[in-house]
């Protein structure tokens, strides 16, 4: 039943082709990208990378945003095309000046890594900010890295602090550990093992392999009622979807 509702809306989207053009309209664009989502996930076709860059092409000359993004990323992998760091960077522009928070991440990326363009950790840092704001957490964490190691910014360690919470409020476990590590060496907040030891232990639960060695090598320096105060305060904030902690 679900295959053939999925076979059905794959040939209603094709149907908005006329002789194998799109007409130049909204509906059409949105038809085009959502085409070429099915043909990137499977859905309802057989996955073609190649079809799926074909739509996607489509979408984003017409200027849909999403369907920028996914181009850029096509070209970023190597999906469907030849890998192209440049073209790449070409489409996630374009959609990260549409204020599409995904591609400003992946924008920042090409910057920090120098991967279509040279290297530059200030304009780097600009996208990461902007994808930030909009509450993307990978961007926050990699915007609390920058600012914790001066790299495009400033170092400054408060503000470090402040972007590795916002993500490890979303449950973002590499923030989490950065949070820990700030707390034992009272960069950024005053130094404090109980709260190194509680950020520690969530991230170590959301699977980052530092998170228990850290929260194991901080053990060692409290007692049993900072051990005992900082469990109680982990299995509280895990209670409160890591929200005020």
């Amino acid at each position: 039943m679900v295959k053939d509702l999925l076979r059905i809306t794959v040939e209603t989207l094709q149907l908005h082709c006329v002789n194998g053009h799109l007409l130049p309209n909204k509906g059409n664009a949105d038809a085009q990208y959502n085409l070429g989502v099915m043909y990137d996930k499977g859905r309802g076709v057989p996955q073609d990378f190649k079809t799926a860059v074909k739509w996607y092409r489509l979408a984003a000359e017409q200027g849909d945003a999403s369907a920028q993004y996914n181009l850029g990323f096509m070209y970023d992998k190597g999906q469907g095309v030849l890998q192209d760091y440049k073209t790449a960077v070409e489409w996630y522009r374009l959609a990260a000046e549409q204020g599409y928070a995904s591609a400003q991440y992946n924008l920042a990326l090409m910057y920090r890594r120098g991967d279509g363009v040279p290297k530059d950790y200030k304009t780097a840092a600009k996208w990461y900010t902007l994808a930030a704001e909009q509450g993307d957490a990978d961007a926050q964490y990699s915007l609390g890295v920058m600012y914790g190691k001066g790299k495009g910014v400033l170092q400054d360690f408060k503000t470090a602090v402040k972007w590795f919470t916002l993500a490890a409020e979303q449950g973002h476990a590499e923030s989490q550990y950065n949070l820990a590590v700030m707390y034992a060496k009272g960069d950024g907040v005053i130094a404090d093992k109980v709260y190194a030891h509680m950020w520690a232990n969530i991230a170590s639960s959301n699977g980052n392999e530092y998170g228990g060695k850290l929260r194991d090598f901080v053990s060692k320096e409290m007692t049993s009622s900072q051990l005992e105060k900082a469990q109680d305060l982990a299995r509280e904030c895990v209670a409160k979807s890591y929200k005020g902690c």
